[in-house]
């Protein structure tokens, strides 16, 4: 007796690192990759993140790709269940609320291809957000690192440069640097 294949695949990819470690340049890479590949993308980012653009991904480095803005991550699996999407790409993680790893699940098990990219840790050195148990629920996982803006090693941490104590504050260089993990505990 012969099994029939399974029609279905579908995993988790997690991509995460500080601040300015490529993160959104490699989800746009992987999700440019299966457009190419004749795969439909679907592509999402938190509502709160406006500091490049209200509707689109843009990486540091201007490379931009279209992505629908969302509140909740429920939002994802409603518009994504509902649709002929083989591949969802999730920007900016960390600011979802933790349902993103129950929807994430939920897309996987529909067999979506779902790659996730965000902060593994906030400015406090903390895991930040849903990313944890992203991260334990992942097939696959890539961790990026930056270059230490104080001596030039890998650079894991994303330093405050000012004294805001919000978890969530929205900035790019002039907010934020890459560090080390000794350079990152070493005050300014």
């Amino acid at each position: 007796m012969f099994l029939e294949p399974q029609v279905k695949k579908g995993w988790i990819e997690v991509v995460c690192g500080s601040m300015f470690s490529g993160k959104t340049e490699e989800l746009i890479r992987r999700l440019k990759r299966a457009a190419i590949a004749n795969q439909k993308v679907m592509i999402f980012k938190p509502l709160v993140d406006t500091r490049y653009d209200d509707q689109n991904i843009v990486s540091h480095d201007a490379n931009v790709i279209q992505s629908v803005p969302v509140q909740e991550a429920f939002e994802i699996a409603d518009i994504c269940l509902h649709s002929d999407a083989e591949v969802v790409g999730i920007d900016e993680a960390q600011f979802f609320d933790l349902a993103l790893t129950e929807v994430c699940e939920k897309l996987a098990l529909n067999g979506k291809r779902v790659i996730v990219a965000g902060l593994d840790m906030d400015y406090l050195g903390k895991p930040f957000g849903p990313m944890p148990q992203l991260l334990a629920v992942a097939e696959y996982i890539t961790k990026l690192h930056a270059i230490c803006m104080v001596c030039g090693n890998l650079a894991s941490h994303s330093f405050r440069k000012q004294a805001i104590n919000d978890q969530i504050v929205l900035g790019a260089k002039d907010l934020y640097e890459p560090r080390c993990r000794i350079c990152y505990h070493i005050e300014p």
